[in-house]
């Protein structure tokens, strides 16, 4: 084997060992503190209210408020002339 070779398989092997101590560390962790997501008593700020639907939408048709090209703003009107 190559020292290449050799150096490629130590840098897999170590990349390895990080991460099994990585996962093994998370998973400890919220063992230790007995805390867990689906324990959780936080609160989101979300509210619910059961309401019916309305029958008809609020607005029979959108319509613009402007009819034709809206002028430019001053600054983009360019030179007179």
């Amino acid at each position: 084997m190559k020292a290449s070779g050799i150096k490629f398989f130590s840098v897999i092997a170590a990349s390895a060992v990080v991460g099994v101590g990585a996962v093994v560390m998370a998973v400890t962790q919220e063992r230790s503190n007995g805390y867990s997501m689906a324990d959780s008593t936080m609160q989101t700020g979300v509210t619910h209210t059961k309401s019916a639907a309305p029958k008809e939408p609020a607005t029979a048709k959108a319509q613009p408020s402007i009819k034709g090209p809206a002028p430019l703003p001053p600054e983009e009107q360019g030179l007179p002339g």
